[in-house]
């Protein structure tokens, strides 16, 4: 398998008859696709500047470059949308990314707050064969420490039907689906508070995305921010 070189060469072999995309590239197309994952929101430039830490002008030279490649459709001011070729190239890196974060978390000893950096890294040194193995290893997990599914080899991947913990009203059951981890202190949060993925809580109180929950085991409430429970994803159980 080929793997990163000098000049910063991807490990994924080439979707097509153009060359093997540039890390960077890897890293756009998994934005892209992260930015619209659970909520089909529109991806504009800006959102990409802000979530990836450049400018402006850097973001509209790396769209013209995709598109040129055909991973991308776009036309100026208009939001950014993957194309098939696009898309599959975002779920090889998700793929990556999500199955190192779950052998960080299961044989390392990290803890969920702190994998998505160290995932950032190894992701583009590591070759398919490492990726097949580490799967496999770990029992072909479908879902990561966050919650977020893991696409599968073929790259095909499915999502529960969820809502935002802020928009629950009270007296709702529901399940911990997922965790967005660019909100560390929704992690650390949930983590201090013993309200791991999974977990069978139920809305006390809901104000102004402010919420009051009863513990998994329903002995104490916890109450958690608008910001916390805005990027806290579940599931309703029951009514």
């Amino acid at each position: 398998m080929p793997r990163t070189s000098a000049q910063g060469r991807s490990t994924l072999p080439s979707t097509g008859a153009a060359a093997p995309a540039t890390t960077s590239v890897e890293d756009y197309a998994k934005t892209i696709y992260g930015l619209a994952e659970w909520e089909g929101a529109d991806v504009t430039a800006s959102a990409l500047a802000k979530t990836l830490g450049v400018s402006n002008p850097s973001v509209s030279l790396m769209i013209r470059k995709m598109a040129e490649q055909g991973l991308v459709d776009h036309t100026p001011y208009a939001p950014v949308r993957l194309t098939e070729r696009g898309r599959k190239l975002a779920l090889a890196m998700v793929r990556r990314h999500r199955l190192i974060e779950t052998w960080l978390v299961r044989e390392m000893g990290y803890s969920w707050d702190e994998v998505h950096d160290e995932a950032e890294r190894l992701e583009h040194a590591v070759s398919e064969t490492f990726i097949e193995r580490l799967d496999a290893r770990l029992g072909h997990p479908v879902t990561d420490p966050h919650g977020d599914p893991i696409p599968t080899r073929e790259l095909s991947l499915s999502y529960p039907e969820t809502t935002l913990l802020c928009q629950v009203p009270a007296e709702v059951e529901v399940r911990v689906e997922q965790v967005d981890d660019s909100v560390p202190a929704a992690l650390r949060v949930l983590d201090e508070q013993d309200v791991p993925i999974g977990s069978a809580v139920t809305v006390v109180a809901s104000a102004n995305g402010d919420v009051v929950i009863s513990g998994p085991h329903g002995e104490r409430n916890v109450s958690i921010g608008h910001e916390i429970a805005h990027a806290v994803r579940v599931s309703v159980t029951a009514r």
